[in-house]
């Protein structure tokens, strides 16, 4: 398997870290989900990826990512600290439903997600979000600006296209851009934030 190593060793936790945060990174086949991963880690991503071949063909849908050479067969990982000691712990999620399978052990323990979306192909990230809602974990949904995504769709026409509640936080991003990535983040922290107010300690 085509695994990049982790290269974390001499990397280590904050003395300040306190809060420990595992968040799934969700979304279809070709969404940006390693991208994601990669342009806001602080550590090097370990990657589980292969190369698709045509043995494939036929079982993932390429329309609108027809570039794309490899997929995650198992789980991105990344790291990045907050502040006020919160490190969210990143683990992208394959996008095929052939690895359905993974998806619960995945999930495991995760206290929310963020879901990608593609405005190209909207349809493609129903099964996502239904896994997600499935489990109950709080999420919000970033539409990853594609070049070409269409930019005619307002804010409500989106949000009505997915059926989410009006809590769930809706935001546009840039995988490519670690700022960008960032606030996507930042939106379903203040979501759990918002669910789950700290007790004094």
């Amino acid at each position: 398997m085509a695994s990049a190593p982790s290269s974390t060793s001499g990397i280590h936790l904050p003395d300040t870290a306190a809060d420990l945060v595992k968040i799934l990174v969700a979304g279809p086949f070709g969404v940006g989900k390693t991208t994601l991963i990669d342009s806001v880690s602080e550590i090097r991503p370990l990657h589980t990826e292969e190369r698709l071949t045509e043995a494939s063909a036929g079982i993932d849908d390429l329309d609108g990512v027809r570039e794309k050479t490899t997929t995650t067969v198992a789980v991105d990982f990344g790291r990045i600290s907050l502040p006020d000691g919160v490190v969210l712990y990143l683990f992208g999620t394959p996008g095929q439903q052939r690895f359905r399978q993974l998806w619960d052990d995945i999930a495991y323990g995760a206290l929310g997600a963020l879901v990608l979306v593609d405005s190209r192909r909207i349809d493609a990230s129903f099964d996502v979000l239904g896994l997600v809602e499935e489990t109950g974990l709080p999420y919000a949904v970033a539409f990853n600006a594609f070049p070409d995504a269409p930019r005619h769709h307002t804010p409500e026409q989106l949000r009505a296209a997915l059926d989410l509640e009006p809590a769930t936080p809706m935001v546009t991003c840039d995988a490519r851009d670690a700022g960008s990535s960032l606030d996507a983040l930042l939106a379903l922290v203040q979501r759990l934030v918002d669910r789950h107010p700290s007790e004094p300690r």
